[in-house]
């Protein structure tokens, strides 16, 4: 079954939620949106959600590659989460 693309108002709820406390947090969330907006999924926003439930430094940590999902929260170790979390890390191709 092909994922669900989702559309431009749970996009835009999407960004606005995603709105970070410090600003290397909402570097890495702009990122993201800037290449993944459009191909966007209902399973990635879920995912997507789910780290932007977690604190600044967390989520931060994270971002950074200084801790695992497991160390952070175990709940959040899912493929789904870990897709996304990719997707945020991903460098800056030149």
């Amino acid at each position: 079954m092909p994922e669900t693309l989702i559309d431009g108002r749970a996009l835009s709820k999407l960004q606005w939620r995603c709105r970070r406390g410090l600003l290397e947090n909402d570097l890495f969330v702009e990122r993201f949106f800037e290449r993944f907006a459009g191909s966007l999924t209902d399973a990635d926003a879920q995912a997507l959600g789910l780290l932007m439930d977690l604190g600044d430094n967390d989520l931060l940590d994270l971002n950074l590659g200084r801790k695992t999902l497991a160390q952070v929260d175990v709940a959040l170790v899912r493929d789904d989460v870990q897709r996304v979390l990719g997707m945020l890390r991903k460098p800056i191709e030149r």
